[in-house]
């Protein structure tokens, strides 16, 4: 059976654990840090196999070297002579094994130019979507511009309804904050914010989420939505109806919210 678990680092970081019961082999996602991946390995009595990059960004990456001295472990990621350790190189639409699961690659340039996104079309889909789509939002452009990212994000928006989206980053009650400014009447979203302040309240992750709840309320793949559109006119926010002008206006709020 594959399990999913996240590994806590830094201050709001998830590395994404998985591995398998039977033979004990295990992968981890964007290891920004060594150490707590080590002392998961070792509660959990795993021998890490396989890393999977999804971008450059130290936290992203930061624990690479350490971890491939101490296990030799494949190492997928994007096509950048600058994230070194990476044995495969990867491009949209190749296919990676983990632990016996096939995972797509999915180009999604915005948040940095490398960024790459990695998709399994199971029972239960997932996707690893790292600071390109979060609950309740999407990465800054450091790189890309908003052409780039609204193109990236229409890509993991029109995955299936139930893929279950592993994202990078605890940003989730910050996001729906900023949500709940730009549509305030949208009641999906309220209830959200309900589930999401008692899972943290808990000391829960409040992820993963999942592609339908996110196209209900992240406003980030709701640029096209009528009720969306009205809001952010209301407000003085937008003026039109065009879906990359729409994602623009919104990108630029919330950089300084």
């Amino acid at each position: 059976m594959l399990n999913i678990k996240p590994i806590t680092a830094f201050t709001d970081n998830y590395i994404w654990l998985l591995y398998d019961d039977a033979t004990r082999r295990a992968f981890v996602v964007d290891p920004g840090e060594a150490e707590p991946v080590m002392h998961a390995l070792r509660s959990l009595r795993l021998e890490l196999t396989g890393i999977l990059i999804t971008h450059h960004h130290f936290d992203h990456v930061g624990g690479l070297q350490t971890l491939c001295d101490r296990f030799n472990p494949v190492v997928y990621g994007p096509v950048n002579p600058d994230i070194v350790r990476i044995t495969d190189r990867l491009a949209a639409n190749d296919t990676v094994d983990v632990l016996g699961m096939a995972f797509t690659v999915i180009e999604v340039p915005g948040h940095t130019l490398d960024h790459i996104a990695y998709f399994h079309n199971g029972a239960t889909p997932v996707v690893f979507s790292g600071d390109t789509l979060f609950a309740g939002g999407c990465g800054r452009l450091f790189e890309g511009n908003p052409r780039m990212m609204l193109r990236s994000l229409e890509s993991l928006a029109a995955l299936p309804p139930a893929t279950r989206v592993y994202c990078a980053h605890e940003y989730t009650l910050a996001n729906l904050a900023f949500a709940q400014a730009v549509e305030p009447h949208n009641e999906p979203l309220s209830d959200r914010i309900t589930v999401a302040q008692a899972t943290r309240e808990r000391g829960e992750p409040t992820v993963p989420s999942d592609i339908a709840l996110e196209l209900a309320t992240n406003p980030f793949l709701r640029c096209h939505d009528g009720q969306l559109h009205a809001s952010l006119q209301a407000q003085g926010k937008s003026e039109g109806h065009d879906t990359l002008e729409t994602f623009t206006a919104i990108r630029a709020w919330k950089d300084s919210f």
